[in-house]
């Protein structure tokens, strides 16, 4: 927002190899180096001024920069001695090194500074204005002419204007100035004026406005002058901050009543597809951000409220170019008050229909991947304030100015530029995560990555450690949303385990490092309490069972709402509150809490569900609907929450707040696994709690706004029976939401379902293992860190596992012997390998091939032919002879009759998931 209003104050998918993709598409494809960005992120060597940079303006090559310093010097980290710059310093596009043009801006008394630079169109004149009395010692008024070849101000060019100009626009005889000044040559002109280019003549040009004009541009045809500013009138006519002009004249063609009175227009940019303003202001209601208008009648086609005061747009190949703070997009759907974003990029127009008018304004077009960032730095705190494109060598370099210190988080003082080609910034690494709820699927998923310059990415799905994607896909991410992208992996078999790494790739070639490993095993038979959720329409579905922190996976069938963990709350918690392996996520009470980190709307139906468990006597917010993320929401509703009595409530607000609660013993902070539920629709609102319908209330409607899902607290203001702290102390767990109301059937049918027996899987890793050579027949290799298996000659490998009993009440349902391949060239087979009982004595430290134990004849299980490349593979075995083997310690042995050997990592391996072990899954008899 702006600081001071003083008259002085200056999922499309690409798919390949087995499975389904699950995607969404969130914007427009764009990148750094393709369209419609045209620049990099990743910011180039650049000279530095020792104070700040106001204006710019290029040509031929160069770029000049002006504004209130006194020096320039190397970028960190180069050699070179600082230079003497006052006020003004031309720089070389493709070096960014000062050039031999040295011009010297001063002033008698004050402080002299350059305000704007521009050229003219045939790139031969620079023109200067802002508050100085010399160029190179040559008088002037506060506007100069230089000419550009020769570096030397044009002595006959000194029109008199008596104030600070802030604003500058050439045509081919005119040039047009925009300031503080009343008027020039003696002659009135207040704020606005036009001289000759050529000669500094004034002109008749008149467009008087009240207050000060601090920006003004020309229409592509010549014929209008647009005004920017902070002025109410103009020529005596009501038009605020903006206005159209003629050209010649200075006659009103177009006023301006929509701007509020607390904003102005900071800057006026023009091109084929339109102009833009970019605007700040102060205090409530302020408009800082930008407007697209149409050349053709004047009229406003978009308006992005971005609240973070913008200093200057540029519109370049189809992209609107914006420097600001911009720290709260929330009427644009994007992200919340919270950290300030400086650069940003967005398309001159929507594509395709604009979607419809909110508040009477159509929001701007959503923003493009393209996100350097510079701090606020010095003076106003405002960080960068002006934009140039230049060209030099083939090569296109997008050129900042302001009064930042830091770019991209390194030392770098008021200017930066970045480039059209050398992307080097590689993306984030993805976060991993898989889940399996029935047989032949797992759902592997991950929060997108982010990239500074490039908003689609190329995702590789690598399985078992294998060096070859199992699937490749595209999915698009922003840096302020990343939602969660996923993909079914449908040849994954029952009973077996797998784990999965990912990477991300952008436009240009540069990879992320792979991703952490995300392990599941794939159930022999349907989890039926996940299974229902999903069955039953869960948009969100948040089982808890994340292993990484920040994120939280979304389980829903189709899925992209994925959490991110604030304040690390407690992870894996156990037992959770689903039978089997399930497991819930701690809450601390004071400060821990999950959002969602999709923006979103909530349609009239909802319901909204999660299990809980609790001693705590100071209340907190189970779940809620929020417009913030880690900061609290100022708009917040749709709520459970536990006052301090345990008891819970169940509210919304539909222009007074409506609650239902559970009776004055119905309290569930007893330390024990409870089940919530709550909806609205049609019918109304309804809370169930373990199954069972604890209130309803006639309310139809509640409060309708963007925002995030919450859970584990936010924000309670105002809301009956206020619990001391609107943060929850326990664990959590299950949490799901749907767009629709769930009957009471199906909310006891969910509760039901988590209480039944379901399966539990178990993994035994060997406790010893060795391989007898029949090359070596005397040898023993118990501390080696491969096995090896061959018929002729023949390697046999001996494994032994100290096997648990079943679970009470539980049997074996299946057995998966899991092993993987060495890294060594050849390490797989193209035999068929035999899984057989060891039925004789043996000892890692001691058994050779000429004391090799007696075996079975009967196998338990088979690997068919294993590819070469280190991976995990996994055979099943029969389940009723492994039944038989439980309780104790037993062998296996891995045997072959063909002549390709088989490389295995054994448990003295250091290598990820070397261990051979055993997969056991148990379920109700």
């Amino acid at each position: 927002m702006r600081r001071s209003r003083g008259l002085t104050a200056a999922l499309v998918l690409s798919l390949a190899g087995a499975g389904t993709g699950i995607g969404l598409v969130l914007m427009p494809q764009a990148s750094a180096i393709t369209a419609p960005v045209a620049f990099t992120a990743d910011s180039l060597p650049t000279w530095q001024p020792n104070g700040i940079v106001w204006a710019m303006a290029e040509a031929n090559g160069t770029v000049f920069a002006g504004g209130t310093f006194s020096a320039v010097r190397p970028p960190a980290g180069a050699t070179g001695a600082e230079e003497e710059a006052v006020n003004f310093v031309a720089l070389d596009a493709a070096t960014g090194k000062p050039t031999a043009c040295k011009l010297a801006f001063t002033v008698g008394e004050g402080t002299a500074t350059v305000r704007a630079l521009t050229v003219s169109n045939d790139k031969k004149t620079l023109y200067a204005g802002g508050y100085f009395g010399a160029v190179n010692g040559t008088p002037v008024s506060s506007l100069a002419a230089i000419d550009i070849e020769s570096c030397t101000p044009k002595a006959a060019f000194h029109p008199g204007f008596p104030a600070t100009v802030r604003a500058l626009a050439a045509t081919g005889d005119t040039l047009y100035a925009a300031g503080d000044f009343n008027s020039v040559e003696g002659q009135t002109r207040e704020r606005f004026a036009a001289v000759d280019a050529g000669t500094g003549a004034l002109k008749p040009f008149t467009a008087n406005a009240d207050e000060p004009g601090r920006a003004v541009a020309v229409t592509p045809d010549g014929k209008h002058v647009l005004l920017g500013g902070d002025f109410f009138t103009v020529n005596g006519t009501d038009s605020h901050a903006l206005a159209v002009v003629d050209a010649a004249t200075g006659k009103l063609a177009k006023t301006y009543d929509n701007i509020p009175w607390n904003s102005v227009v900071k800057s006026i940019a023009t091109d084929e597809t339109g102009f833009y303003t970019g605007n700040e202001g102060s205090g409530g209601g302020v408009f800082d951000g930008r407007i697209g208008l149409r050349l053709s009648d004047f009229g406003e086609k978009w308006r992005d409220r971005c609240l973070g005061a913008t200093q200057w747009v540029l519109p370049y190949e189809g992209v609107l170019y914006s420097s600001s703070h911009a720290h709260d997009c929330s009427t644009e759907l994007e992200y919340p008050d919270g950290r300030r974003r400086h650069l940003l990029a967005q398309p001159t127009d929507h594509e395709g229909a604009a979607p419809a008018p909110v508040d009477g304004f159509v929001r701007g077009p959503r923003k493009l991947g393209w996100f350097p960032d510079t701090n606020d730095g010095l003076g106003e705190g405002i960080g960068p304030r002006v934009m140039a494109v230049s060209e030099k060598d083939g090569k296109k370099f997008m050129w900042v100015g302001g009064e930042f210190t830091t770019v991209n988080g390194r030392e770098q003082q008021s200017l930066t530029r970045f480039a059209s080609t050398g992307d080097v910034g590689a993306p984030t690494t993805p976060v991993a995560s898989a889940d399996s709820v029935k047989p032949g699927e797992v759902q592997v998923r991950w929060r997108t990555s982010y990239d500074a310059d490039d908003s689609k990415l190329t995702y590789r799905i690598y399985r078992n450690g294998s060096g070859t994607p199992i699937h490749t896909m595209t999915a698009d991410s922003l840096e302020f949303e990343r939602p969660q992208a996923s993909w079914n992996d449908t040849t994954a078999k029952a009973g077996q385990s797998y784990t999965y790494r990912i990477t991300a790739t952008d436009a240009a070639g540069n990879t992320s490092a792979l991703s952490a490993k995300a392990s599941v095993t794939v159930p022999t038979s349907v989890q039926a309490y996940p299974n229902q959720v999903r069955a039953d329409g869960a948009q969100l579905y948040w089982r808890y069972d994340d292993t990484v922190s920040p994120y939280v996976a979304d389980s829903s069938d189709g899925g992209n709402t994925s959490g991110i963990q604030v304040n690390a709350p407690s992870l894996r918690q156990t037992p959770g509150a689903v039978t089997g392996s399930s497991t819930a996520m701690g809450f601390n009470g004071t400060s821990q809490k999950l959002h969602s980190d999709r923006r979103q709307t909530v349609g009239s139906s909802y319901s909204v569900e999660t299990w809980f468990k609790t001693d705590t006597w100071r209340g907190g917010k189970l779940v809620g609907f929020g417009n913030n993320t880690t900061r609290t929401s100022s708009s917040h509703d749709k709520h459970i929450y536990m006052t301090n009595t345990g008891r819970l409530v169940f509210g919304v607000y539909n222009g007074s707040t409506q609650t239902i609660s559970t009776g004055l013993f119905d309290t569930y902070n007893d330390n024990k696994w409870h089940h919530v539920v709550a909806t609205q629709g049609p019918s109304g609102m309804a809370l169930y709690v373990d199954g069972q319908l604890k209130g309803t209330l006639n309310v139809t409607t509640s409060a309708n706004f963007a925002g995030y899902w919450h859970v584990g607290g936010d924000n309670l203001s105002g809301w009956p029976s206020r619990p001391t702290s609107r943060f929850f102390a326990g664990q959590l767990d299950e949490t799901a939401v749907y767009g629709k109301v769930l009957t009471a059937a199906q909310v006891k049918n969910h509760f039901d379902l988590a209480k039944a027996p379901s399966d539990t899987v178990s993994k035994v890793t060997a406790t010893e293992d060795t391989y007898v050579n029949q090359g070596a027949p005397s040898a023993a290799n118990g501390a080696s860190t491969s096995l090896a298996v061959r018929g002729s000659l023949a390697y046999e490998t001996y494994l032994r596992f100290n096997l648990p009993a079943a679970p009470a009440g539980q049997v074996l349902k299946s057995a998966m012997l899991q092993v993987k391949t060495t890294t060594q060239s050849g390490a797989g087979t193209a035999d068929t390998v035999s899984v057989v009982p060891v039925t004789g004595t043996w000892s890692g430290a001691t058994t050779s091939y000429t004391s090799k134990p007696a075996l079975g004849t009967t196998p338990l299980g088979t690997f068919a032919a294993i590819p070469d490349g280190s991976a995990l593979h996994s055979a099943k075995l029969d389940t009723a002879a492994v039944s038989a083997l439980l309780g104790g310690s037993h062998s296996l042995a891995l045997t072959s009759t063909g002549t390709d050997a088989l490389w295995l990592w054994s448990k003295e391996s250091t290598a990820a998931d070397a261990a051979p072990q055993l997969v056991l899954t148990f379920g109700p008899k």
